[in-house]
Order: C-alpha cells, then structure tokens, then sequence
C-alpha cells in the first residue's frame, strides 16, 4: 500500500479520536478512535506500536508514539 495512503489512515484515524479515563488504569487518560479503517492498515500500525488493538473491542488506543506520528503527519499536510 501507499505510504501516503498509510498516513492519511493514520491522520484520519487520529483526527476522529478522543480522549477518555482508562478503564484498566483509573486516573490514565488513554486516547480512542473507532477501527473503520482497513484492517492491514491497523494490523501495520499496532506493529509499529502507533495504536493498540483489542479484538474484541470496535475502537482502538493510540500510543505516544502513534499520537506524535500523527501529529507530525498532520503538520505535513495542513
């Protein structure tokens, strides 16, 4: 796939997330967005430790790192 494609995914995923308390750590703020996304997409983003994925769950937890990549990917294309 397109590397620009793949960060688009990544800026999108990120652009329709939000923040919320943590449900296995009370206090940890923890940052979602919902998995609409193609799924060798997120399967390569939780590779490279940008999101977390739990199968039963129809959202995702963006790392640090994930959050800091689009950022950055963000200022590249706005």
């Amino acid at each position: 796939m397109d590397e620009k494609l793949k960060e688009l995914n990544l800026l999108i995923l990120y652009l329709s997330g939000w923040e919320e308390d943590s449900r296995n750590n009370p206090g940890q703020k923890i940052f979602r967005s919902w998995k609409g996304y193609l799924f060798d997409v997120l399967n390569e983003f939780e590779e490279k430790e940008f999101i977390i994925q739990n199968r039963k769950s129809k959202s995702v937890v963006f790392t640090e790192t994930g959050k800091r990549k689009a950022e950055e990917i963000k200022r590249k294309y706005f």
